[in-house]
């Protein structure tokens, strides 16, 4: 269950969240299971946070930095993640459907059973990815580099 204040700060807007990331680097924020459907949250500092099961359905996630995030069961459908930092996120059992990944870094991310149907990820990063059992149907993928990704069915 996702800290309160963690959600009230976001909820200011994300430069005031930034300024609190800046301020307290040793805290990792909670959000787990908050419902931030259609939030605009680009360019978000949200590294290393906890997002397990969190509602970010058709949020605008636009360059934010997801690095090392636990984004576990999290719902990202129609979400804009163009240009998204996400090296090293845990996005397992996602569902990520139709969202748009274009220009996402990716590279290290752990994508097991992620539901990817109808995502964009021209051009996106998936180096070193982890993709055992995620669906890609429909997926666009143009341009995408998939160096040394891992895609086996589980």
């Amino acid at each position: 269950m996702a800290n309160q204040s963690h959600v009230q700060i976001l909820g200011q807007g994300v430069s005031v969240w930034n300024q609190w990331r800046a301020a307290h680097p040793e805290i990792r924020p909670d959000l787990s299971g908050a419902y931030l459907t259609g939030v605009d949250l680009a360019k978000v500092d949200l590294i290393k946070a906890n997002l397990r099961g969190t509602d970010l359905t058709q949020a605008g996630l636009h360059a934010a930095d997801l690095t090392e995030a636990d984004l576990t069961e999290a719902n990202l459908e129609e979400a804009d993640l163009t240009r998204a930092t996400l090296i090293k996120a845990d996005l397992t059992e996602a569902e990520v459907n139709d969202a748009d990944l274009s220009g996402a870094n990716l590279t290290k991310a752990n994508l097991t059973k992620a539901a990817l149907r109808g995502a964009k990820l021209v051009k996106a990063d998936l180096s070193e990815a982890t993709c055992i059992g995620a669906e890609f149907t429909g997926a666009e993928m143009a341009g995408a580099d998939t160096t040394d990704a891992i895609f086996e069915r589980s």
